[in-house]
């Protein structure tokens, strides 16, 4: 082993870096690994952590030769947080377990980088900006087209008036043609996996074929959909451009029409948010890849003199008439079927990340601001489950006149796994 979290203090520097504890190393954490190790004059990882013992052993092994050293390996993070050697942890687990593993970090005494969706349910949001205030650590989420340099240009633009007026509405779309997920059968839990930790906050259940390592995205029990999945990017950056925060009104209509399987989300949604002035829609097509605008994901911004097509890399400007008049293209587009999202965006959201907890830089993406739009695609998914319109207090986000819809704010938890702040 090249060297330890022990042996930190004998390397130049080491006392003056970040030292990350890094949790759910399968998919997103490879884009964690990348970007530490592109900000690593300013930080390190000290743990990897993973319940899956084979995934926890690949990654360690990929670690060690991309940083030069080896972060301690570890199955259950609790131990890292136990850690005085780690002063943050960044979260890419499931879905059902970024808040309460948040929570639990606040609690630590760590500074949190956590993936979005930054909560499972509102509830849980709410819950995660209380123990950020009482723990007073930083909380970043993971929307990290916030610290795209051309993006913040655009949107910078946006604002001033000078690009397309003022901006009134917004829409976003995501396409990808992910497979069916079949019927899952019931067996032995793989030796390599600790299914009890794994599960965590979530009500127990059995071990199915189809659950393990991705496929928990389309269960409500652990994931949230792809409005959360990805839509939250996308509609992060309309409400970006259009300063907005909670709306008046909420619609969804969607189904699940491609396949017929276990997966109990949609394949198909189409959810707008209603604001006196302004409107925000989103489209989300799992099964079908039919682009708009030549792109997989994007968003598109329309004003009083002219519209915004706006990706994570490049960018076109219309005038009222639909006339391109300008463009720019930093790099080929992202493909909707990149799992992981090693780029130079998430590295300077770390930047930006570390920088907060070294100087006291602004966050791009701190859980105050990120948490509204995460807040707003679960509303898209509670309207859609009870099937109507759903009214809100545009200060809160809560749902008003709707004691029904208003029951799945929160969720219920295994015993013991509560999240309290």
């Amino acid at each position: 082993m090249a060297s330890t979290a022990r042996s930190y203090a004998q390397i130049l520097g080491a006392n003056e870096r970040v030292n990350f504890a890094t949790v759910g190393l399968n998919g997103r954490g490879g884009a964690h690994l990348s970007a530490l190790n592109s900000n690593k004059a300013t930080a390190r990882m000290a743990y990897c952590c993973d319940v899956d013992a084979k995934v926890l052993a690949k990654f360690a092994a990929g670690a060690q030769k991309e940083l030069g050293y080896a972060p301690i390996a570890e199955g259950d993070f609790r131990k890292a947080l136990e850690s005085k050697d780690v002063d943050a942890i960044s979260i890419a687990t499931p879905d059902h377990w970024h808040a309460p593993m948040a929570v639990l970090g606040l609690k630590a005494g760590k500074h949190v980088y956590v993936e979005k969706p930054s909560s499972h349910n509102p509830r849980e949001g709410e819950l995660l900006i209380a123990a950020q205030k009482k723990y007073g650590k930083l909380v970043q989420v993971g929307d990290q087209q916030r610290s795209s340099p051309l993006s913040i240009k655009i949107i910078q633009q946006i604002h001033d008036g000078s690009l397309i007026g003022r901006a009134y509405f917004a829409k976003a779309w995501y396409e990808n043609d992910r497979k069916s997920m079949g019927i899952g059968k019931p067996v032995a839990v793989p030796d390599s996996l600790n299914w009890d930790l794994w599960q965590g906050p979530a009500p127990r259940s059995e071990y199915k074929d189809n659950i393990h390592p991705y496929n928990w995205h389309w269960l409500f029990r652990y994931g949230t959909g792809e409005s959360l999945n990805n839509g939250t990017h996308e509609v992060d950056v309309c409400r970006w451009a259009l300063q907005a925060d909670y709306p008046d009104r909420v619609t969804a209509s969607a189904g699940r029409y491609h396949f017929k399987d276990d997966w109990q989300f949609y394949d198909t949604m189409v959810t707008s948010f209603e604001y006196p002035d302004k409107l925000i829609s989103w489209e989300g097509k799992c099964c079908n890849g039919m682009r708009y605008y030549n792109r997989g994901r994007g968003s598109l911004i329309q004003g009083t003199t002219g519209s915004v097509v706006l990706d994570r890399t490049s960018y076109e400007i219309y005038d009222l008439d639909g006339k391109k008049t300008s463009e720019f293209v930093e790099s080929k587009s992202v493909s909707t079927d990149d799992l992981i999202g090693r780029d130079a965006m998430t590295d300077a959201h770390f930047a930006n990340f570390i920088a907060g907890i070294r100087t006291g830089e602004k966050l791009h993406s701190p859980i105050e601001v990120a948490n509204v739009s995460v807040t707003m695609l679960q509303l898209s998914n509670i309207a859609w489950r009870v099937n109507r319109e759903l009214r809100l207090d545009n200060k809160t986000g809560h749902i008003v006149n709707d004691p029904e819809a208003m029951k799945m704010w929160g969720r219920s938890y295994e015993k013991g796994w509560e999240v309290t702040v």
